[in-house]
């Protein structure tokens, strides 16, 4: 029997394939479970739009990622934190700390897109990664000065 999936299902596609499977298990399982539906024209037409759709959607994001991207790659962030000898911070300037900074900027990023592979102990200037998309990396500088 042929089907189109609605969502992935493992071994079998990913959503929106147009697969072959037993009646039995198309009838019994997928169908039921709303992972699938029938391959009908009709349907088909209805996948090809969504799609369709579904890149396009894909493609903007890209769009409003990279222009954000070129916002941010001109941004310069400064953090005033309390320093001991040798230049080292008591505490530390975690993603939380930067994505606070970027929100008083006016750019709400999430702190889990911010890329630190530890926490910054240490005086000096630092570029961070941020990533808004998939395939968008953004680097700002991060300046962390003493109080």
């Amino acid at each position: 029997m042929k089907i189109i999936l609605k969502e992935d299902v493992e071994n079998i596609g990913s959503a929106g394939d147009l697969v072959t499977v037993k009646d039995g298990y198309a009838r019994n399982y997928l169908i039921p479970k709303k992972l699938a539906i029938a391959a009908t024209p009709s349907n088909l037409k209805i996948v090809e739009e969504m799609k369709k759709n579904e890149e396009r959607r894909k493609t903007a994001a890209v769009d409003k990622a990279r222009r954000l991207a070129e916002k941010l790659a001109k941004l310069s962030l400064t953090t005033s934190v309390t320093a001991g000898e040798d230049d080292k911070i008591f505490g530390s300037v975690t993603s939380q700390n930067i994505a606070d900074l970027l929100l008083e900027k006016g750019y709400e990023i999430d702190k889990r897109n911010i890329i630190l592979n530890e926490p910054i102990k240490a005086l000096g200037v630092y570029d961070i990664p941020i990533k808004l998309h998939t395939d968008v990396t953004v680097e700002i500088k991060l300046w962390v000065v003493r109080e």
